[in-house]
């Protein structure tokens, strides 16, 4: 699917945009793509026009939503098939997404993207074939192109997940000349495409799953030891588990994976919010 190339509207941009149409101003200045970039729209009493198009001002915008234009209005960027899925603006510009209200991703103390380049950081991308193994928005993607990946095998299980990411300008577009190639997504589920993997075809892994009672399978000795099988002796995987309380939960997820990861051939540590390991 390609990706959207509209505006992107969020309740204070909304208001933005009329407030200064009420104040007599024929322009506006601001961004239309979450920050990605700053641009100009002018505005007349019923309309605003913005890279050559003209858009009515919406009404009743809701926090927390960002909205796209369908071709008919703006509606929000959320699907409901089983599962609210929806698109969630954040203060750093680069959104997260939410599953039935649940955010995927952290954004309380730094931008998604910022706390992926930390994560990815850990396995050294340069140069490398990586395996993305739950591929979200595409923050892990980005930020290995970012620091020159040789290659990047992506999987994203969720066909609404890789909807949101042609409407999000933060998500790396495969067929974008920034990727240069070098990004291969696949509308999969790693835990079955990894067994037509050949062994030790890759350097490095990224494994970011669901939390362990949506996606147990991505926490299975089985599937782990299939990670050890397609990474080369010496490569590095960060896995990321998150901080679940061991009070209400009565388990250490994080320990249990990375006992899990040493019976499959890793020596493995914690890792900011998960679990590094590199391959023996």
């Amino acid at each position: 699917m390609s990706h959207y190339s509209g505006p992107l509207l969020t309740r204070p941009v909304a208001a933005s945009l009329l407030a200064a149409r009420d104040a007599g101003a024929g322009e506006w200045s601001g961004s239309l793509d979450l920050e990605v970039s700053n641009g100009h729209a002018a505005l007349q009493a019923d309309t605003w026009q913005w890279r050559d198009r003209r858009y009515p001002y919406p009404s009743a915008l809701k926090d927390r939503t960002i909205y796209y234009w369908d071709g008919d209005a703006f509606a929000p960027v959320a699907r409901y098939a089983g599962s609210l899925i929806k698109l969630v603006p954040t203060e750093w510009g680069a959104p997260t997404f939410e599953i039935d209200g649940i955010k995927m991703l952290p954004t309380s103390k730094e931008s998604p993207l910022d706390d992926a380049r930390r994560k990815v950081a850990l396995v050294e991308p340069r140069g490398k074939v990586v395996l993305d193994t739950c591929g979200g928005l595409g923050y892990f993607a980005a930020c290995c192109l970012e620091a020159g990946v040789a290659r990047i095998l992506s999987f994203e299980k969720n066909a609404d997940v890789l909807w949101l990411r042609t409407l999000n300008p933060w998500s790396p577009d495969p067929g974008a000349p920034a990727s240069s190639g070098r990004l291969q997504l696949s509308h999969a589920d790693v835990s079955q495409a990894i067994v037509q993997m050949a062994d030790a075809s890759v350097d490095a892994l990224l494994h970011d799953p669901p939390r362990f009672g949506i996606a147990g399978e991505l926490y299975a000795q089985a599937f782990y030891d299939q990670l050890a099988r397609v990474l080369r002796k010496g490569g590095r995987l960060f896995h990321y588990t998150g901080s679940p309380n061991k009070l209400t939960s009565g388990r250490d997820v994080p320990r249990e994976v990375a006992k899990r990861l040493e019976k499959a051939g890793f020596k493995a540590q914690l890792a900011l919010d998960g679990v590094l390991a590199t391959r023996r």
